[in-house]
């Protein structure tokens, strides 16, 4: 069976088929700004990046001021924001405009070009990564050969600027933030890269939409449900260790020790107020969802989904969500860890685990071809 019979017989929501146009190629197509050469081509590439990065940062608006509150109140039998407007969403209106009026006070010893640059490359690197998603509907802005490289490397960046941020407020609890988050990310981000690498062998490919169409085919036909071989079915074991990994990587409980407030105030964003700190804010929870995205892409099918394939960015995004409440539920229910046994997680236990499922998957993969 081939690739498009496979899909049409599922009758799902298929991601953008390898070969197809890009979104700026379509955005250049449907306002003829092709015409123009080079700089329509430009213009065509800076509006398809405008509607994703304005797609995703105001997913993360609605996130950090209202939906993380929601949650964490429903999981731990509290009540949230439920004033400012309808079910309390004029919060986010409110946060902005309170944060972005406030004084943006800068500390007397503080190395100004680092700490003024470490909250623009933490927000940026998360946004850089989406530029290789393929989010369904003809929504992807580019698909290199080396896409998950790619993205693995761009949100390595955000370690940089927790780096800058916590030397350059020259704050010994900042400094202490920005080191853990050196060694958490260290440790992890190398279990992170050989669990993906383990997709990679299945999918035969480092190219995003690849990855995604190799997930198209069926796994097990059961007559009127078909269960698609989604890697996350095909390899719970290495979606499980993707996930813990990532959970990690990102800093979320129980691996938030790099702004652990009861040890050390806020970490590296102790320093930070005003549009600083809406920044790093912004980048914490951009890096969630990019870390949903590439969940999604890898081990979820990507934007696959029942119904037509105009419906796959409507999955994509459900997906996305569902990891970020995977999220908000271990920040209400698992305790945080010691530093201690976070690094010893990482090297003793991860890192060992993520290689002993590359080696096994290769051997599989090896042995059915």
């Amino acid at each position: 069976m081939s690739r498009g019979e496979t899909a049409e017989s599922l009758q799902i929501a298929g991601p953008l088929q390898v070969g197809e146009p890009l979104l700026p190629e379509r955005i250049s197509d449907i306002t003829g700004l092709g015409e123009f050469g080079v700089a329509g081509e430009l213009t065509a590439a800076f509006l398809a990046a405008f509607l994703v990065g304005n797609l995703m940062l105001a997913m993360t608006g609605v996130a950090g001021p209202w939906a993380k509150r929601k949650i964490t109140a429903a999981f731990t039998d509290r009540i949230a924001v439920n004033r400012a407007g309808p079910a309390g969403l004029f919060i986010i209106v409110a946060d902005a405009v309170r944060l972005l009026s406030k004084e943006n006070i800068i500390p007397e010893d503080a190395d100004r070009p680092a700490y003024d640059l470490a909250p623009i490359v933490v927000a940026s690197s998360a946004m850089l990564g989406f530029a290789v998603i393929p989010m369904g509907s003809g929504v992807q802005l580019a698909d290199p050969e080396v896409g998950l490289v790619f993205v693995f490397a761009v949100a390595g960046i955000a370690s940089l600027g927790l780096v800058m941020a916590g030397y350059a407020s020259a704050n010994k609890y900042s400094m202490l933030g920005g080191l853990r988050a050196v060694a958490q990310n260290v440790a992890y981000e190398i279990p992170l890269v050989v669990t993906g690498m383990s997709v990679v062998i299945f999918a035969g490919s480092l190219q995003m939409s690849t990855i995604v169409d190799a997930q198209t085919q069926t796994l097990l036909d059961l007559g009127i449900v078909s269960i698609p071989a989604w890697y996350a079915l095909v390899n719970p074991f290495a979606f499980v260790l993707f996930l813990v990994a990532n959970f990690a990587e990102v800093g979320r409980n129980p691996f938030d020790t790099p702004e652990a407030p009861t040890e050390i105030v806020a970490g590296y964003q102790t320093e930070y107020s005003s549009v600083y700190f809406v920044l790093i804010y912004l980048g914490e929870f951009l890096h969630i969802f990019l870390g949903g995205a590439i969940i999604a892409t890898i081990f979820l099918g990507g934007p696959a989904g029942p119904g037509p394939e105009q419906l796959g960015i409507v999955w994509f995004l459900i997906k996305i969500w569902g990891v970020f409440m995977l999220t908000q539920w271990l920040r209400s229910a698992v305790p945080r860890v010691r530093i201690d046994q976070l690094i010893e997680i990482g090297w003793k236990g991860l890192l060992v685990l993520s290689f002993a499922n590359l080696v096994l998957t290769a051997v599989i993969v090896g042995l059915i071809a």
